[in-house]
């Protein structure tokens, strides 16, 4: 158990490493879409390459941090049912789902997408909009991002069974904050009470 453990600690780091360095391409693709969005307004020119860039930036984000995404634990989870339950049972139910689901799944999307990307590589596919860009790195995300998911989803298997062991915590509660969706809730408050009290000093003068 300790050389999975191990491993899955390995797994976790590369997720990581790989979710953190990800978020700066939300930076990047704000800028990329204000910079065409002001271009295109003030000199009425536009080009499909950075229109294109835009998605590509997208869709880095979305496939390369999904593993980040289960490690942090940050991913939809309906738990109208397994809430009645008790706490070893939901874990059971949570090895379960990613040996039935999570794993095959992630395999059969990498395995199938990897000659996709060859293909467009061996031939330089090129994008079919004027200007576009080549597209074979946005086809290499697809495999790339789903082999990351898959590693993830072996790390909390691990975790998994190490919790029903007892050598391990709870991969299940890994966050130790609030999650993005409170806090996301209380800035939205926040804001609200900061002008609900500047249009009543408003009022009084």
């Amino acid at each position: 158990m300790k050389a999975l453990l191990a491993l899955s600690r390995a797994i976790d780091a590369i997720n990581r490493r790989v979710g953190r360095a990800v978020t700066w391409l939300i930076l990047l693709a704000v800028v990329v879409s204000a910079t065409n969005a002001t271009i295109r307004k003030l000199f009425n020119v536009s080009s499909n390459a950075w229109l294109e860039l835009q998605w590509y930036l997208f869709g880095a984000v979305f496939l390369l941090a999904a593993g980040y995404t289960l490690l942090k634990n940050e991913h939809v989870r309906v738990d109208v049912l397994a809430s009645r339950f008790s706490r070893r049972t939901q874990i059971k139910m949570e090895i379960f789902g990613v040996i039935f689901f999570l794993l095959p799944i992630s395999f059969i999307i990498m395995w199938l997408s990897w000659p996709v990307f060859m293909d467009a590589l061996v031939n330089n596919e090129q994008s079919s909009n004027a200007g576009g860009l080549v597209r074979w790195p946005a086809k290499l995300l697809i495999p790339v991002g789903f082999a990351l998911l898959l590693a993830a989803g072996v790390s909390h298997l691990i975790k998994c069974v190490g919790y029903l062991r007892g050598a391990c915590p709870d991969p299940t509660n890994v966050s130790t904050g609030k999650s993005a969706e409170e806090l996301l809730a209380e800035e939205i408050a926040r804001q609200a009470a900061e002008r609900e009290a500047a249009m009543r000093l408003k009022a009084r003068h």
